[in-house]
């Protein structure tokens, strides 16, 4: 591949990777996928090649495609709760491209990924498309070889099975702030705190993929959750953990690192000034690519 060529490709990567990720929920994977990508783009007829972004973005998300209908069937043998891979956020110019808006940070939010789990692989790929990069229905269709009814059809049907929560609706000064509460109170054994901050209905997930101790099922309502919670608290690794407040996914977030090893990450959801969601990520394997970015 010529030197143009390649230039070419770097000029979109950040843009694929943000794509790739938001379809697999999986920055190891958007990794994958993007330099499969790669390949293609060393091998293709360039000068046949009209326009390289919309090549390249049909080429890869027919790629997310296929593997999501393959990842269906692995994650059904998965070790409790699955959780998608998390990624670090906290600057203008990070791999998952821009997140100024509301909308921005719902397209990466893992409350949002983990739902789309219930999507098909094209249901995704279209709301992805249209919902995070702005592309026509027309456009949707054009990517992934169907006619522009259907792609109008499965929008539809992915907005319907989504529900459309719309959990932004606090501003990022309140709900940073009852994120912040919620820590202090959790690591402070703070009972009357926490159960001041968590909703009637909380749920918590831990996925630790059969790695590591975790719940392998959803832990539901405030009293459960609150023993949970003070149970974590009061156990052997956080008496020596180091913990990082971050922003995760478009969201705050805590960082727990033992002997300087990311050891676990933690996302609260907020819902009308309350935690209705702890997600926690304690897979070794999909904490490689935030410890990365730690370095």
């Amino acid at each position: 591949m010529t030197t143009e060529a390649a230039a070419e490709f770097e000029t979109h990567r950040p843009r694929l990777f943000a794509l790739a990720y938001r379809m697999l929920g999986s920055a190891s994977e958007a990794e994958d996928v993007v330099q499969d990508t790669y390949l293609r783009w060393s091998a293709a007829d360039r000068p046949a090649v009209r326009t390289p972004a919309a090549w390249l973005t049909k080429v890869m998300t027919n790629l997310c495609v296929n593997r999501l209908t393959s990842a269906r069937a692995r994650r059904e043998l998965y070790v409790g709760p699955w959780l998608p891979e998390p990624v670090l956020t906290r600057t203008a110019d990070g791999p998952l491209g821009p997140l100024e808006t509301a909308e921005q940070r719902e397209s990466v939010s893992l409350a949002l990924l983990t739902l789309m789990e219930r999507l098909t692989p094209a249901e995704r790929a279209v709301f992805v498309l249209r919902e995070a990069f702005g592309h026509s229905h027309r456009e949707a269709a054009e990517v992934i070889g169907v006619e522009e009814a259907h792609a109008r059809q499965l929008h539809r049907r992915a907005r319907e099975r989504l529900g459309r929560p719309g959990r932004f609706a606090v501003d990022d000064t309140r709900r940073r702030e009852t994120v912040e509460r919620f820590f202090a109170a959790a690591l402070d054994g703070d009972l009357a705190g926490l159960e001041r901050l968590l909703a009637d209905e909380v749920t918590a997930w831990a996925d630790g993929g059969g790695r590591v101790t975790a719940a392998r099922r959803p832990i539901t309502g405030r009293a459960k959750v609150l023993r949970y919670l003070l149970g974590l608290g009061s156990g052997p690794e956080a008496a020596v953990a180091t913990f990082l407040p971050a922003e995760v996914n478009g969201e705050p977030a805590l960082l727990v690192l033992l002997d300087g090893t990311l050891f676990a990450v933690a996302v609260p959801e907020i819902h009308e000034g309350r935690v209705s969601a702890v997600r926690t990520i304690l897979n070794p394997d999909k904490l490689a690519f935030a410890a990365a970015q730690l370095v």
